[in-house]
């Protein structure tokens, strides 16, 4: 399937056409990449290269997917990950808290977002430069439609970019579902639709509110100098000191605190200590106990193991954009709104 012969509109001194996808593991940046870059090569006769950036193969560790095209008559020498896209691809805003996602988007890219926030809050969320930012709420559209968030922004890319074709990227996606997940094509080809149409954009001149973010690379900060003896890692990493919660796909749980009989089997079950207690008193019995006050949300992923053991109803389970930012920011309810 060769579509119509398509030019790219812009590309860098090498040649090149270049995206960068900057997400998190398990939201399905490393198959859009894939399906992007067959169906420029395969599907409209550009030649390009595609590959992904991964640390360990978990959910939720940071994942960077790089797509190139140029003309059929050039041949690709690069491999290098993408420094200065002219397309950025967010998966999850909050990404943005600890990586320099923006690192080399210049006056003219432009940023995909993945947000319920407006261009100009996700601007000075991002703190951008300058660029056209389109938000896109996918992670709502994946919710709705029971898919994930990566064909909704594959519609959203595809329109954004000028070029794309939208019927080659849908062939590629119904290929690679394929025979295996048959059932599933339908769905995320509503999602591509949906996110090819229900996106909202803003262009941003350099108006020196934020600075240019050229692209670096901070390079080991132990290596065969500096290492410890035995290679012995002092601090191993631990959540409880990050903010996971690009890790969630929609879903959080909301403490109902009026419900609660600090019974603690939830901070048992939880795997990154979320939840908050307190000394106290016991309102029932009136002795001194350890009292649940709250959910810290940015130690939760949303794995709502909390929900599935609490016996009494006191941790439910909601739509994340449904839930009064109010909630979110205190860490429970007591009752009168969620």
């Amino acid at each position: 399937m060769i579509t119509k012969e398509v030019k790219l509109p812009v590309v860098n001194g090498a040649g090149f056409y270049e995206i960068r996808m900057e997400s998190i593991g398990g939201l399905g940046a490393n198959l859009a990449g894939k399906v992007l870059a067959e169906a420029g090569v395969l599907n409209m006769g550009f030649n390009g290269s595609n590959f992904s950036s991964y640390g360990s193969e978990k959910k939720g560790s940071p994942v960077k997917a790089f797509i190139r095209f140029c003309s059929p008559d050039m041949e690709v020498r690069e491999n290098s990950p993408v420094t200065e896209p002219h397309l950025l691809a967010i998966f999850h805003e909050n990404l943005s808290k600890n990586i320099p996602v923006t690192q080399g988007v210049g006056p003219d890219g432009i940023v995909i977002i993945n947000t319920s926030k407006s261009p100009d809050e996700a601007r000075d969320f991002l703190k951008l430069h300058a660029g056209t930012i389109y938000c896109i709420n996918a992670l709502k559209i994946a919710i709705e439609e029971k898919t994930r968030i990566n064909t909704a922004i594959l519609g959203t890319i595809c329109k954004a970019s000028g070029f794309l074709d939208p019927d080659a990227i849908k062939d590629m996606i119904a290929k690679n579902l394929g025979k295996k997940y048959a059932s599933l094509i339908a769905p995320n080809l509503k999602t591509f639709d949906r996110g090819y149409n229900e996106y909202v954009l803003k262009k941003f001149k350099p108006d020196n509110k934020y600075p240019y973010i050229p692209f670096t690379r901070d390079g080991q900060k132990i290596g065969y100098f500096n290492q410890p003896m035995g290679g012995v890692i002092p601090s191993g990493g631990n959540s409880i000191f990050k903010d996971i919660s690009a890790s969630r796909e929609g879903w959080i749980p909301v403490l109902d605190i009026s419900k609660c009989t600090n019974c603690g089997e939830c901070d048992i079950t939880c795997p990154d200590y979320s939840f908050v207690w307190e000394d106290g008193i016991d309102p029932k019995k009136g002795k001194p106990a350890r009292i649940l006050k709250r959910i810290v949300y940015e130690h939760c992923k949303g794995c709502l193991r909390c929900v599935e053991i609490c016996k009494f109803e006191a941790l439910t389970t909601h739509k994340e954009f449904e839930v009064d930012k109010t909630i979110l920011e205190k860490g429970f309810t007591d009752g009168s709104k969620k």
